[in-house]
C-alpha cells in the first residue's frame, strides 16, 4: 500500500470514528426532543459524546468546547481527548447545536465535531460572537472586501454571479435585534430573508452547498460555531469570512489585551488552518440537509454528514442502530 493509500485509509477510519461520536450524542439528545429541558438535552449529548471520544484513535486537545474547566466538567477547553495515539489534533465540539431547537422540537438541531492539525484551529479567546458571511463555492469571489462595502453591494454581486434578479437572492440569518439594520438594508435592496432561531452551523452548511435554497449566510453569531463551520466549509468547499464582534467594552479590552486584532478579516483558512481537517455532524431534529433521529421498536435510525479535507470526501451516512439484542435484527426503512 502506498503512502497516499495509507493516508486515505487513516482518513476514512478517523472520519467514521467521528461519526460514531456525533451519532451517539444525537441519539442521547433525541430522547429530550420537545420536552422543554434544553439543559438536560445538552448534558445528555455531552455525556454521550465524551464517552465515545475516549475510544477514538487520536491525541487531541479541546480548543472549542463547552466552556472553561471550572464551568464544564466534560469537553472543557483544554481537555485532552482520545486514546493518546497519533494523529495530534485540535478539536472543536458542539454536542448539541440548537439546544432550544431540541427542547421545543423545532428543526435544525445537530450534534457536531471538527478536527484539525494540532495548533491550526483558531482560538477566539474572550470573544463570544463574530460577524460572518458564508457562500457556496461558485460565489466565493464575492466575499473579497465583503466587510468593507455595504451589504447591498454584495447582494448585487451574488445576483450578477447567479445571472438572476436581486429579488431571487436568499439570505439566511439569525432572528436577533442586533440584525435590525442589516434586515432593513437587505429588504431595501430587494433580496429575501430566511430567518433561523438558532443553529448557524446548520445554516452555514446549507449556505455553502451549491444549488441550495440559500445564497448567503450573514450575521453575528457565535465564534465557536464559526470555527466549526469553517472546518466544514474548508472540507466541503465554499467561502467564508468572519470578524470578531465584542459585545461590550469589557470584552473588547480583554481581546485587545490578549493581542487580538478586531479588524482582521478571518477566512476559513485562518479559522481552521493546515491541510487535514475532519468534520462530522448528525441530525437530532429534521433539517434541510439531515433528517433527525427516528426511533422504532428496538432501535433507531440516524442521518449524518462527514467530511475529510485531505481525501476530498464528503459522505452522507444513514445508520440503523439496533438496541435490543434479544430481538432478531430488523433493518427499518
Amino acid at each position: 500500500m502506498s503512502a497516499t493509500e495509507q493516508r486515505a485509509s487513516v482518513d476514512r477510519n478517523l472520519a467514521l470514528e467521528l461519526v460514531r461520536t456525533t451519532e451517539y450524542a444525537a441519539l442521547a439528545a433525541a430522547r429530550w426532543i420537545g420536552r422543554g429541558e434544553k439543559e438536560a438535552a445538552d448534558q445528555a449529548a455531552v455525556d454521550a459524546m465524551r464517552l465515545m471520544l475516549d475510544t477514538v484513535r487520536m491525541d487531541g486537545i479541546v480548543v472549542i468546547g463547552e466552556g472553561e474547566k471550572d464551568e464544564a466538567p466534560m469537553l472543557y477547553n483544554g481537555e485532552k481527548i482520545g486514546d493518546g495515539s497519533p494523529p495530534h489534533v485540535d478539536i472543536a465540539v458542539d454536542p448539541l447545536e440548537g439546544t432550544e431547537l431540541c427542547a421545543k422540537g423545532l428543526p435544525g438541531a445537530l450534534a457536531t465535531i471538527a478536527l484539525s492539525e494540532k495548533g491550526t484551529m483558531f482560538n477566539p479567546g474572550p470573544i463570544v460572537y463574530m460577524e460572518k458571511m458564508v457562500v457556496p463555492p461558485s460565489m466565493e469571489h464575492v466575499l473579497e472586501g465583503g466587510f468593507e462595502r455595504p451589504l447591498k453591494d454584495t447582494l448585487r454581486q451574488i445576483a450578477y454571479a447567479k445571472g438572476t434578479d436581486i429579488r431571487d437572492v436568499m439570505v439566511m440569518m439569525l432572528d436577533r435585534p442586533r440584525h435590525d439594520d442589516a434586515v432593513r438594508e437587505i429588504r431595501e435592496a430587494g433580496a429575501r430573508i430566511r430567518f433561523i432561531l438558532h443553529g448557524d452551523v446548520a445554516g452555514a452548511l446549507l449556505a455553502a452547498t451549491e444549488n441550495s435554497p440559500v445564497d448567503l449566510l450573514y450575521g453575528i453569531g457565535g465564534t465557536p460555531e464559526g470555527v466549526l463551520s469553517a472546518c466544514a466549509i474548508k472540507a466541503m468547499g465554499g467561502g467564508m469570512i468572519g470578524r470578531l464582534w465584542p459585545r461590550d467594552d469589557e470584552e473588547r479590552t480583554a481581546a485587545l489585551d490578549q493581542g487580538y486584532d478586531l479588524d482582521e478579516v478571518l477566512d476559513k483558512d485562518r479559522l481552521c488552518g493546515g491541510e487535514n481537517q475532519f468534520f462530522a455532524c448528525t441530525g437530532v431534529t429534521d433539517g434541510d440537509l439531515l433528517q433527525g433521529i427516528r426511533f422504532f421498536g428496538g432501535g433507531a435510525r440516524s442521518h449524518s454528514l462527514v467530511m475529510a479535507y485531505q481525501s476530498k470526501q464528503v459522505r452522507f451516512v444513514d445508520t440503523v442502530h439496533m438496541f435490543d439484542r434479544d430481538r432478531p435484527p430488523a433493518v427499518r426503512l
